[in-house]
């Protein structure tokens, strides 16, 4: 089972086609603080300058269907094997704009796991690859597939087993950064947002 912790969309030039592949591959989808705010731009205030830009283009191209489909995806993920999992873009204290960062102190990660009544609490909104194990609970960050900010630009992803959380690994795929930074800067958007896909940050 495929699962994006959210923030489908939000710096790149093809936020439709995107959303059309999640829904082709039955890519099971919460959402994040870009995500909402393509369809709404309730909260552009909380966004950087560039990041406003690529909201307002977003919000710009997105079909009305594919709106509805980001405004109708839920803010929580659970899942129950032999663990339970809780997914959440941001955090518990707030679904979509809490950071959660490998430098989080890692008691205060560890009462989150605990108030949720959860073994695995799985957040996203930093771009950061982070896995942090408390005897057996775990905390994990799967990083990002669009934009990382870890300074490896691959594409990245974590592998969870929910029978036997041990497993957890992380993964990294090359991809075509050179059409995906031409697509950005073709459509307008920063310049800063194509260079950065280069850096991994």
């Amino acid at each position: 089972q495929i699962i994006c912790l959210g923030d489908i969309v939000g710096y790149g030039a093809n936020p439709n086609e995107c959303i059309e592949l999640a829904k082709k591959n039955n890519i099971t989808c919460i959402k994040g603080n870009h995500d909402l705010n393509a369809v709404t731009l309730e909260k552009l205030d909380s966004f950087n300058d560039k990041a406003q830009e690529a909201l307002k283009f977003t919000n710009k191209v997105l079909t009305e269907e594919n709106k509805k489909f980001l405004n109708d995806l839920p803010e929580i993920l659970e899942l129950k094997d032999k663990n339970k999992l809780m997914g959440i873009h941001g955090g518990p204290k707030d679904h979509l704009y809490e950071y959660i960062y490998p430098t989080t102190d890692e008691e205060l990660i560890k009462d989150m796991i605990e108030e949720q009544k959860v073994d695995v609490l799985a957040c996203a909104h930093t771009h950061l690859p982070d896995l942090k194990r408390f005897e057996l609970k775990l905390f994990l960050n799967p990083g990002s597939v669009g934009q990382p900010r870890n300074n490896n630009p691959k594409a990245q992803y974590a592998i969870l087993d929910l029978s036997n959380i041990n497993l957890a690994t992380f993964e990294t795929v090359e991809y075509d950064i050179d059409t995906a930074s031409k697509k950005i800067i073709s459509a307008g958007l920063p310049r800063f947002l194509a260079e950065r896909l280069y850096l991994g940050r």
